[in-house]
C-alpha cells in the first residue's frame, strides 16, 4: 500500500513534506478541511510513510461488510448523538491504544465557517499528546503533518495562534471559498 500510495500522489501531482509523526500518540490537525477529497490526500499522504492516521467515524458505519473496510482505513468509531461524550469517547481511545495518530478537521465542517471547534484541545490535554498542524494545500499541491504546538491552558488564544499559522502557511483549499484561516483575526 506504501508504494501505490506513494505513486498515487506522484500522478495527482502531489509532493510530501514532512515525515510522518514520531510519537506514538497524537492529533494532526487536517486544514483546510473544504472537500472529501481532503480524506484521500491525507489517507494517501500517511499510507506511503507506511503509516495509518485514524479519523472519525460515526458508528453506524462499521456495521455488516463495510466495518472491516472503515476500520482498516483507520476509522475510529463515535456515537455522535451523544454530543460532547464524543471528547470522552476519543480521550478513552487514546488511553486503552498503543498507537493512535488522530486526525481531527478544527473546522467541523467544509462549508466557510468562522468558528473553529476546540475538542481537540480537550482530548489532547486531557490525554497529555501533542497537537500537530496538519495540512493539504491544494494551491502547491503539498501535503504534511506540519509543526508540533505547544498547546496552553487557553483554547481560544491557542485556536487564535493555530489559525494564524495556517494563514501564514497561505494554504489554499480544493474550494478556496470555503476556508477562512483567520478573516476574525486581528
Amino acid at each position: 500500500m506504501k508504494y501505490i500510495s506513494r505513486f498515487l500522489l506522484w500522478i495527482m501531482g502531489w509532493k510530501t513534506m514532512e515525515p510522518p509523526v514520531p510519537e506514538p500518540k497524537c492529533i494532526i490537525l487536517g486544514v483546510p478541511h473544504t472537500s472529501s477529497w481532503d480524506f484521500v490526500i491525507s489517507f494517501l499522504y500517511y499510507n506511503s510513510m507506511g503509516r495509518t492516521a485514524s479519523v472519525m467515524v460515526k458508528k453506524s458505519l462499521f456495521w455488516g461488510p463495510l466495518g472491516p473496510i472503515v476500520r482498516a482505513m483507520g476509522g475510529v468509531p463515535v456515537d455522535r448523538k451523544k454530543g460532547a461524550s464524543t471528547t470522552l469517547q476519543l480521550i478513552e481511545e487514546f488511553r486503552t491504544r498503543e498507537v493512535l495518530h488522530l486526525a481531527i478537521a478544527p473546522e467541523g465542517t467544509r462549508k466557510p465557517t468562522q468558528r473553529w471547534k476546540a475538542g481537540f484541545h480537550t482530548i489532547a490535554k486531557a490525554a497529555d499528546i501533542p497537537v500537530y498542524l496538519g495540512y493539504f494545500d491544494w494551491g502547491k499541491k503539498e501535503v504534511g503533518r506540519g509543526e508540533k504546538i505547544e498547546l496552553t491552558d487557553d483554547p481560544q488564544a491557542d485556536l487564535k495562534k493555530i489559525r494564524q499559522w495556517y494563514k501564514d502557511k497561505g494554504v489554499v483549499g480544493k474550494h478556496p471559498r470555503n476556508f477562512t484561516p483567520g478573516n476574525d483575526l486581528e
